[in-house]
């Protein structure tokens, strides 16, 4: 047993040794089931571990840019559909960050965001995860904004250390939405009677088998703008240039703003929900720069004080990776029917979003 493990820690140690890592952090040695060779162990009889995969082209050798993407709809459930590997958006970016931070390899991270959002609880776990993993690591993360990166996309890419968009990028989206119907009418005219046990007048506010009242929207309102105001929180934290953004011309300020108001102004001409493209936002200091993957991927070396670095992605086994632009494919599909009733499937009922130009049936879009 001592002889087995003794011969463990000489593999571990060369593997380190042959990595040629050279990067202000210190070098740590990974113990068992912290290398990419762990990633053979399957967790069950269908699914193994990501691995760290070298992209074609990428020099052998020496320290490594994790490139993790996010992408799609994020929610806190497995995606299925067609053309979906099902996967969990939450638990596979935890799984990622976990290789990256465990790997002494790894210099920094850069993250390939493409989202317009999801739900709140997800995307502010997601940000969790992210900023306890800068601290935690002290590499260096580097958002890279893609086609969009709105809503709860933008929400999570805050805590990167900077963050840069295409010029053609969508983001913004500073703002919360909850999709509810009334079916009422509807009901009415299929003959469908309503026959509901409740104990508590508000428990089922927001239901769409009747209108609702205007102290039951309130109290809906009311949760908006609270997680509305986590949003602008975290972004005038994180993008102080954001908070004295100054106006946008084609845009009438409030009533009772005052141009001393940074915070007033700001709410209404840029953390209200509307989006920009990256030249805009960056002229509104929630970008740092313009540029492309290649750009972002040279600004995470520079931060993390590496040159010619070797770029990575992990994937599971049945996941290619050929160029940076490879995603996981995950975005959740129809059933046979494209059919769907808004309401109908209560398990699935919207949430509060952060999230930009909702779908109407967003409800069919992540659940069985």
């Amino acid at each position: 047993m001592h002889q087995a493990h003794a011969r463990r820690v000489l593999l571990l140690a060369a593997a380190v040794t042959m990595c040629g890592c050279s990067m202000r952090q210190p070098i740590k040695v990974c113990m068992q089931g912290d290398l990419d060779a762990a990633a053979s162990m399957k967790l069950d009889n269908n699914v193994q571990q990501v691995c760290a995969r070298t992209l074609p082209g990428e020099p052998c050798g020496g320290p490594r840019v994790a490139l993790i993407d996010i992408d799609g709809l994020l929610v806190n459930r497995n995606l299925t559909g067609f053309s979906s590997m099902g996967e969990n958006p939450v638990a596979l970016l935890r799984e990622k960050l976990q290789k990256a931070e465990r790997d002494p390899c790894v210099a920094a991270v850069v993250l390939r965001v493409n989202s317009p959002g999801g739900g709140v609880t997800a995307c502010d776990i997601m940000r969790y995860e992210l900023t306890n993993f800068r601290q935690r690591s002290g590499k260096p993360v580097v958002a890279c904004l893609m086609d969009v990166g709105a809503g709860g996309a933008y929400y999570i890419a805050t805590a990167a250390d900077a963050i840069v968009a295409h010029p053609t990028t969508i983001t913004g989206g500073v703002g919360v939405i909850l999709n509810l119907y009334d079916l009422q009418d509807f009901m009415q005219q299929q003959n469908v009677v309503e026959n509901v046990i409740r104990s508590g007048d508000k428990i089922d506010m927001g239901t769409p088998i009747r209108t609702m009242e205007p102290a039951e929207a309130e109290i809906l309102e009311g949760i908006a703008r609270e997680f509305h105001d986590r949003f602008k929180t975290a972004v005038r934290d994180s993008r102080p240039a954001v908070a004295s953004a100054a106006p946008r011309p084609e845009v009438v300020p409030l009533p009772d703003a005052s141009p001393s108001d940074d915070a007033r102004d700001t709410d209404a001409n840029v953390l209200d929900g509307r989006v920009f493209t990256g030249v805009e936002a960056v002229r509104l200091g929630m970008v740092d720069e313009l540029g492309y993957l290649e750009d972002a991927i040279r600004l995470a070396e520079g931060a993390a004080g590496v040159i010619n670095a070797k770029t990575i992605v992990y994937r599971r086994d049945n996941d290619r990776a050929l160029t940076p632009y490879d995603i996981t494919p995950n975005i959740p599909g129809q059933s046979l029917i494209p059919l769907s009733l808004p309401g109908v499937d209560r398990a699935l009922l919207p949430t509060f979003l952060y999230l930009w130009q909702p779908e109407p049936a967003y409800e069919k879009t992540s659940g069985p």
